[in-house]
């Protein structure tokens, strides 16, 4: 079952273990899929271990780490109609690819679909353990599922799932044509909730985001990460998003409510300096969203702040 209408796209940085575990499964996909991994400047041998493996993947090699414009980059060079993002410890189960191509053949206004979320343990993190109710090794459901599942938002009855705000990139598929019109990832966010600015723009470009149950992408999360900056970008990510395309009152509402729920400590302290730090360019490239966009985005502030799986912490 070779299907040629989706290309995976791979963005990795110092990870050359989890890229190639990955890079394994992807092999495994009967789709057989066309995959891009660009390297962000890795230092541990990660590229001359991508062009080792049998998978033969196409390899965008960078002397810097250009977080999530690494996508941009290998959008650049896909030719398929449809691009399925990866993170280096996420792969798509075998069947969900296609699936999601039938779902963007079927609905033209459809710009992306969000699949379900399989969270495996990590080898190199056993002190994590089980989830409840779940063996050693089984994968259990990310608990963003839950929000996903039972989006808030109005829908158009053609829509073949839950209307979405935004997406998870590691577990989206988009039309191609879509991305690029909007753009692409910011090259200001970098990485961490970088996802937000972007399904933003699709929307007022008049493209519906879904979830589709149905639909399955898998994540063993590497504890080979610096959740500290993350957090940082995180923070920061979301008031230049806030700033950039939320009218005045909800962009104060939502910068009250942050200041008052993320931790108390330098981190977020910094965060907030860097996001004052980029006042000049966000006042010179702020474009409110139209009122029908801005309308889903209200529904969603009440679900985001009682939320359990979106905390700014580490």
């Amino acid at each position: 079952m070779t299907d040629p209408r989706t290309t995976v796209i791979v963005i990795t940085r110092n990870r050359s273990d989890d890229l190639l575990h990955t890079l394994d499964r992807l092999a495994e996909l009967p789709e057989k899929p066309p995959v891009v991994v660009v390297d962000n400047g890795s230092t541990d041998g990660t590229a001359s271990a991508v062009r080792r493996h049998p998978l033969a993947p196409r390899l965008i090699p960078l002397a810097h780490n250009a977080g999530a414009v690494g996508r941009n980059l290998a959008a650049r060079v896909a030719a398929t109609p449809y691009l399925a993002f990866c993170d280096d410890d996420s792969w798509w189960e075998p069947g969900a690819l296609a699936g999601a191509a039938d779902l963007l053949d079927a609905y033209g206004r459809l710009g992306a679909v969000t699949a379900r979320i399989m969270v495996h343990p990590h080898p190199d993190a056993p002190e994590a353990g089980a989830a409840p109710g779940a063996g050693p090794d089984e994968p259990v459901e990310d608990p963003i599922v839950q929000e996903l599942r039972h989006s808030p938002l109005p829908a158009p009855s053609w829509l073949p799932g839950p209307a979405l705000g935004s997406f998870l990139a590691a577990a989206t598929v988009l039309r191609a044509d879509a991305f690029r019109a909007a753009g692409g990832f910011s090259p200001r966010l970098v990485l961490g909730g970088e996802e937000e600015l972007l399904a933003a723009d699709l929307a007022a470009d008049g493209w519906w985001l879904a979830y589709a149950d149905r639909l399955t992408v898998h994540h063993r999360a590497s504890p080979h990460r610096d959740a500290t900056l993350r957090r940082r970008q995180g923070i920061r990510n979301t008031l230049w998003f806030t700033w950039l395309r939320r009218p005045l009152p909800a962009a104060v509402r939502r910068t009250r409510v942050l200041a008052s729920t993320v931790p108390r400590d330098a981190v977020s302290v910094r965060a907030f300096a860097e996001a004052a730090g980029g006042l000049p360019w966000v006042l010179r490239e702020r474009r409110p969203l139209p009122r029908e966009v801005e309308s889903r985005l209200r529904l969603l502030e009440a679900p985001q702040r009682e939320s359990t799986a979106r905390r700014y912490c580490g």
